[in-house]
C-alpha cells in the first residue's frame, strides 16, 4: 500500500484502528471500574502499553499477515490482540466482558487458556520473543524434511517492547540465530521510551542497531510519520528534524502529555525567530501541532504498511517502531501511565470523541462513519483470518510395541539411554525419522552421540565432517545436512527449552509431529526453568533427558551435583518425571514417554481425572552411575507399575515394622539395607518408586475423585500401601531433596522418616557422599532404628 491515502483500503483501515483502541481501552475500563469486585483488588490492563502498540497490531492483521505468518504479541498489548480477534469474530463479547476475570480473555495471551487464534503464549517477558526465533528454525527443519506439504514458509514475528529488550535470554537467542542462519523472522521493537518504572535511557536505539546489525539482521527505523515526513519537506522542515532527533526521551514524554500549548512554548523558545522553521510552527493551531509531534512512525498507518511490505527477502528484520506510550489517550506519555488507568471522567471524555454512545460500548462497529456492511466485506476479506482457523492437527506417529532394553550386566541410566535411542535409530520407520534431539553444548557427554552419529545434524546446507575427509581417526561422525535430526545448540539452557518449545509445537504451528528430545546436566535445569515453564505452559510435547544429577556425579562437586530438581518434576505442571534405577524401567518409561508426548486430551477423562487425559511432555532424571541390573522379565504387572510410579522389589509381610521406598541410584543402598535389617526383623518390604511425580498426582487426583462422590477410587500408592501394617514405619530416600518422597506417610498414615540430599554437595567417592548424607546402607538401618525401635543390628558402625 502506498502513502496515497486515497487508496480504498486506507480509510477503513483507520476506522477499524480507531475501532481497536477504543475496544482494548474499554475492555480494560469494563474490568476496572464497571465490573463488580468481590475483592476489591485493581484488575489492571496496561491502557498505555496497549495503546502504544495499537497501530502497528491494527497494520499487522488487517494488511500484512498472510494465514503462514505467527506472531507473538507483547503481554501488555493482549488487549489490542483481544479487540482485533473479536471483530473478527474469533473472540466473544461475553469473554472481553470477563477479561482478567475466571474464564475471561486472559490478561496475556495464551495458546491454551484463551479461545482466540493465539500463535504464542507471552507473559514471562521476552521469552515469547525468543520463541518465534526459534520457530523459524523448526519451520526451516520441516520443509528440509519434506513435513510441509503445499504450505507456504511463513514469518515468525514477535511485538517487543523496549524495556523488554533488557532480558537476556534475547541476545543468547540471537548469538544462536546467526549460528543457525535464521530466516523468515520479524521483531517489531515498540520503542515508546518508557518501562515500568522510567523513561529508557537516551540513545538506546543506537545500540539495538548495532546489536541487531552485528548479528546479521536487516534494521529498519520507523521514526517519522506522513505527517513529520510532510512537515519535514517545508522550508524549515530540516531544524523540526534536528530538534526531534535531538530530543532527550523524558522532554519529548513530557510535552507530549502536556499537549499542543506546551509543545509551542518549548519549540518557540527553542527554534523560534528563525524564519522558516518559526512560520512552519504558526501554522498549524495547537491540536495540529499535537498531531504532527505525536505523529511518529509506528503511529502512522500508510508508513508502516508501505515498511512491512517492502520487505521482499527472508532474512531476519527488526523494526525499531517510534511509539508513544498510551497514545491517542489522555494519559499518553505520562511518565506514571505504565499501569495507570483512564479515570471515569476521562474515560467519557474519550468516549464521547469515538462517538461512541453509552451502551453500545460493545458493538463492533459503534461510532464508525458509513455502512456497518462495508466493515463486515472489508474483514471478510483480510488474508491473515480468511482461511479459517490456523492450528493444524497432526496425525499421531506409532510407536513400537516395544522398546530395547540393553544387556550389559552392569549400566548406568545414562549409557542405557544412549543405547536404546541408538538402537530405534536403526529401524526405518517413521518413529525414527519423526526422533529430533537436541543439546546445548552437551551432546556427547549425555549420551546422544550415538544416535548422531547414525541420523546426522540439521542444516539447510550440507556440511561435512573436515575430521573424517582427512582422515583423522575420531568416534563422532559429525555432518550437517537437510536431513539430519540433531539440532546442536550452544551452551545456554534457555535456548535449549525454548528450541524445545518450538519443536514439541510444531504439530500445531506447522502441522508436522515431531518426537523432540532434549538433554542437559541435571543440575542446569534450574539455569533455563523459566523457559521450561513456559514450554510447559504453551503445551509443547518433548522428552527431557536430564542426566548426570545427585551427588552421584561425585568427583564433580557441588556446582555440577543436584539436588531439588525432583521436586522440580513433581511441582511443574505438563511435564510428567520419572527416575528409573534400571535401564528395563527406563526402557518402559521411555516407550511411555513417546506415547504421552502424543496424547490429547478427549472428552472424556474419567472419575479420577486422569493426569494422563490431556498428555504432556516427560522428564528423566538419569545417573551416570553404573549399578548391576536384575535379571527378570518385564511382565505386564511390573510395566504398570513402573509408568504408574512404584513396585514391590520385596512385598512386606503381615508382620512388617520397616519398609524402605528408594527412587533412582541409591537402590543397592536400600536393597542392602533391607538385607542388613532383614538379620534381626522379619518382613521388611522394599519399594521401588520409579516416580514420586505419578504416584503423587495419582493420589492427589483419587483424593479428588471420592471428594466428588466415586467413593470407590484409589490410587496406585493408595493400593501398595494397603499391605502395609498401619503400625510399620517408612524409610524413604533418594539422591535428592527428601521432601520428594516424605509426603508417603500421608497415604495411609505411617511414620515417616525421609532421608535424602539437603546441602550443597562436595567432591568425593559415591561411597564418601551416600555416607555423609546418611543415604548408605547403615544410614538407611539406622533410620530404621529410630523410627521403628527393635533389635539393634549388630553390623552398624556407631556414629556421631
Amino acid at each position: 500500500m502506498s502513502k496515497n491515502e486515497a487508496d480504498p483500503r486506507f480509510p477503513i483501515l483507520r476506522e477499524l484502528g480507531r475501532k481497536i483502541l477504543w475496544l482494548s481501552t474499554w475492555t480494560i475500563h469494563h474490568a476496572n471500574h464497571v465490573r463488580s469486585s468481590s475483592d476489591g483488588l485493581k484488575v489492571g490492563g496496561h491502557q498505555a502499553s496497549s495503546a502504544s502498540l495499537s497501530t502497528i497490531l491494527t497494520a499487522l492483521y488487517l494488511a500484512v499477515l498472510r494465514p503462514q505468518d505467527r506472531v507473538a504479541v507483547k503481554p501488555h498489548a493482549s488487549p489490542v490482540f483481544h479487540a482485533i480477534q473479536y471483530l473478527f469474530g474469533r473472540q466473544t463479547r461475553e469473554k472481553l466482558e470477563a477479561f482478567r476475570a475466571y474464564g475471561g480473555a486472559q490478561s496475556y495471551p495464551s495458546r491454551t487458556k484463551d479461545t482466540d487464534d493465539v500463535d504464542f503464549s507471552t507473559g514471562s517477558v521476552g521469552l515469547g520473543v525468543a520463541q518465534t526465533l526459534f520457530a523459524s528454525l523448526v519451520q526451516d527443519y520441516v520443509h528440509s524434511h519434506g513435513w510441509a506439504g503445499d504450505r507456504p514458509e511463513g514469518r515468525m514475528i514477535a511485538l517487543v517492547g523496549d524495556a523488554e529488550m533488557d532480558e537476556g535470554n534475547i541476545f543468547e537467542a540471537l548469538l544462536e540465530g546467526w549460528k543457525q542462519g535464521l530466516r523468515n523472522t520479524w521483531w517489531i521493537i515498540d520503542y515508546n521510551r518508557q518501562s515500568l518504572d522510567a523513561v529508557v535511557r537516551e540513545g538506546l536505539f543506537d545500540r539495538f542497531e548495532a546489536i541487531f546489525a552485528a548479528f546479521g539482521w536487516d534494521v529498519v527505523v520507523l521514526k517519522y510519520g506522513s505527517l513529520q515526513d510532510a512537515a519535514f519537506a517545508e522550508p524549515g522542515g530540516e531544524r523540526l528534524r534536528t530538534w526531534i532527533d535531538t530530543c532527550p526521551n523524558q522532554l519529548y514524554s513530557a510535552l507530549t502529555f502536556q499537549g499542543g500549548a506546551a509543545w509551542r512554548r518549548r519549540l518557540m523558545d527553542d527554534l523560534g525567530d528563525q524564519g522558516a522553521v518559526t512560520a512552519l510552527i504558526e501554522r498549524r493551531s495547537d491540536d495540529e501541532l499535537q498531531a504532527l509531534m505525536s505523529n511518529l512512525g509506528g503511529h502512522d498507518l500508510p508508513n508502516l504498511i508501505q515498511a512491512f511490505e517492502r520487505i521482499d527477502h527472508d532474512r531476519p528484520v527488526v523494526f525499531i517502531a517510534y511509539t508513544i506510550k498510551g497514545f491517542g489517550l489522555p494519559l499518553a506519555g505520562h511518565k506514571d501511565n505504565h499501569a495507570g488507568l483512564l479515570t471515569p471522567t476521562q474515560l467519557e471524555g474519550f468516549q464521547a470523541g469515538m462517538k461512541v454512545r453509552p451502551g453500545h460500548e460493545w458493538d463492533r462497529f459503534e461510532g464508525l462513519p458509513g455502512d456497518p456492511a462495508d466493515y463486515e466485506r472489508f474483514l471478510a476479506e483480510v488474508p491473515f483470518f480468511r482461511e479459517g482457523p490456523r492450528r493444524f492437527a497432526a496425525p499421531v506417529i506409532p510407536v513400537p510395541e516395544t522398546f530395547p532394553v540393553p544387556t550389559q550386566p552392569s549400566i548406568s541410566t545414562q549409557q542405557g539411554f544412549g543405547l536404546i535411542l541408538n538402537d530405534l535409530a536403526r529401524a526405518d520407520s517413521d518413529f525414527a525419522d519423526r526422533i529430533v534431539t537436541t543439546s546445548p553444548d552437551v551432546t556427547v557427554s549425555t549420551n546422544l552421540g550415538p544416535f548422531v552419529n547414525r541420523r546426522g545434524l540439521f542444516a539447510r546446507a550440507e556440511m561435512k565432517d573436515l575430521f573424517r575427509s582427512e582422515r583423522i581417526p575420531s568416534t563422532f561422525s559429525w555432518d550437517f545436512g537437510p536431513k539430519g535430526q540433531h539440532m546442536e545448540l550452544g551452551i545456554a539452557e534457555m535456548n535449549l527449552f525454548l528450541m524445545l518449545s518450538a519443536l514439541g509445537l510444531s504439530r500445531s504451528l506447522f502441522g508436522a509431529r515431531l518426537l523432540p528430545v532434549g538433554t542437559l546436566y541435571d543440575p542446569f535445569i534450574s539455569r533455563g526453568l523459566d523457559a521450561l515453564n513456559y514450554a510447559c505452559y504453551q503445551d509443547a510435547r518433548f522428552l527431557l533427558v536430564a542426566t548426570p544429577s545427585g551427588v552421584a556425579l561425585a568427583p564433580e562437586g557441588g556446582a555440577h551435583q543436584s539436588i531439588g530438581t525432583p521436586l522440580i518434576g513433581m511441582a511443574q505442571d505438563g511435564l510428567a518425571s520419572f527416575e528409573p534405577a534400571f535401564v528395563d524401567e527406563l526402557s518402559v518409561a521411555m516407550r511411555w514417554a513417546f506415547q504421552h508426548m502424543q496424547r490429547e486430551a478427549g472428552p472424556d477423562a474419567g472419575p479420577l481425572d486422569d493426569p494422563d487425559a490431556a498428555g504432556g511432555s516427560v522428564y528423566l532424571r538419569l545417573s551416570t552411575r553404573s549399578l548391576a541390573q536384575p535379571q527378570r522379565e518385564m511382565n505386564g504387572d511390573l510395566a504398570v507399575g513402573i509408568i504408574a510410579g512404584a513396585y514391590w522389589m520385596r512385598k512386606p509381610g503381615p508382620n512388617a515394622e520397616v519398609v524402605v521406598a528408594y527412587q533412582g541410584t541409591p537402590a543397592p543402598e536400600a536393597i542392602a539395607a533391607v538385607g542388613l535389617m532383614s538379620e534381626d526383623r522379619r518382613d521388611v518390604g522394599l519399594l521401588a518408586v520409579t516416580s514420586a511425580d505419578r504416584l503423587h498426582a495419582g493420589w492427589n487426583a483419587a483424593t479428588r475423585a471420592r471428594e466428588r462422590g466415586f467413593v470407590g477410587a484409589r490410587s496406585h500408592v493408595e493400593r501398595l500401601l494397603a499391605e502395609v501394617p498401619r503400625n510399620c514405619g517408612l524409610v524413604t530416600v533418594l539422591d535428592g531433596h527428601p521432601a520428594t518422597l516424605s509426603w508417603l506417610g500421608s497415604v495411609a498414615g505411617h511414620r515417616v522418616r525421609a532421608l535424602g540430599v539437603e546441602r550443597f554437595g562436595q567432591t568425593g567417592t559415591i561411597d564418601d557422599l551416600f555416607r555423609h548424607y546418611g543415604i548408605d546402607a547403615e544410614g538407611i538401618a539406622r533410620a530404621a532404628e529410630a523410627i521403628a525401635p527393635g533389635r539393634p543390628i549388630r553390623h552398624l558402625r556407631r556414629v556421631g
